[in-house]
């Protein structure tokens, strides 16, 4: 036992340097590994627009120089680094298994910085989750989003991936929506006449497409009557709400009846 001991100290002693030089070696590698972090994503953000890619890229760099550094370090000691390297292949299985979720949102998070189906700045919806905002970053792992009442919302890259996405700023315009129920007595010539006249007026409305204005449907005691026009998709919002709020100011102006809508409440 002696013997082994004394063996062991005496190897450990002629180890030394090299376990001096390794260490020095995997600093050195680590410091060239920060300043290429630095370098790339400098370079980067300066062509490229995408914030998700250029992370992507730059931890990528960043993770290889590291593995390359620790692989020689183990060298210089005298460990076998395909010992190591098959080791972990070997395990690969097992690891694949029990990072599983880890590894799809991983995979997802390069399908979406490759395909881009949407970018940072880009207000989307997602179907299985049912969550809509403004995408700020995209992560190796996640999404992460901005509600309209500045909540943050985080959502593995998977889940985005494996469901529809609605991007409702990809397009450069945008169609609003308007419907109402008009009563039945009501001029539609004149009803046309007062939407055709509001949408003119605001130059936010573009006159190509035109937009659609018309009667949608009748029922028994009123008609639905809608009026589609088109703007730039920076100025939905403020379109969609001053172009309501003129309707309803030029209806009450020339008398444009809304049916009331009787609510019944039923008790047990």
């Amino acid at each position: 036992m002696t013997k082994t001991l004394q063996a062991f100290l005496d190897t450990g002693i002629e180890k030394i340097p090299s376990l001096i030089y390794a260490i020095i070696f995997f600093l050195i590698g680590l410091i060239i590994a920060k300043i290429c972090r630095r370098a790339v994503s400098k370079v980067l953000k300066k062509y490229t627009s995408g914030k998700g890619f250029t992370n992507f890229i730059v931890y990528g760099v960043y993770i290889s120089i590291i593995v390359v550094s620790t692989l020689n370090s183990l060298e210089m000691i005298g460990i076998k680094t395909t010992s190591v390297v098959t080791v972990v292949g070997a395990a690969g299985v097992s690891i694949g298994l029990a990072f599983k979720e880890v590894l799809s949102n991983l995979a997802s998070g390069f399908l979406i910085l490759f395909f881009q189906p949407f970018k940072i700045g880009d207000y989307i919806q997602t179907s299985d989750t049912n969550v809509e905002g403004t995408v700020h970053d995209i992560q190796i792992f996640s999404t992460i989003l901005k509600t309209v009442d500045n909540k943050t919302i985080i959502i593995p890259n998977f889940q985005i991936t494996s469901n529809n996405i609605i991007n409702y700023t990809n397009q450069n315009i945008r169609r609003i929506d308007f419907s109402f129920t008009v009563d039945y007595n009501t001029n539609i010539g004149v009803l046309k006449g007062i939407v055709e006249e509001i949408f003119e007026k605001d130059s936010r409305v573009l006159s190509d497409p035109k937009p659609l204005i018309g009667i949608n449907s009748m029922g028994n005691n009123s008609m639905e009557f809608v009026s589609k026009p088109w703007v730039k998709t920076e100025d939905y919002w403020d379109a969609y709400y001053d172009l309501m709020e003129e309707i309803k100011k030029k209806f009450d102006e020339n008398y444009i009846v809304l049916p009331q809508v009787n609510v019944v409440i039923k008790g047990k």
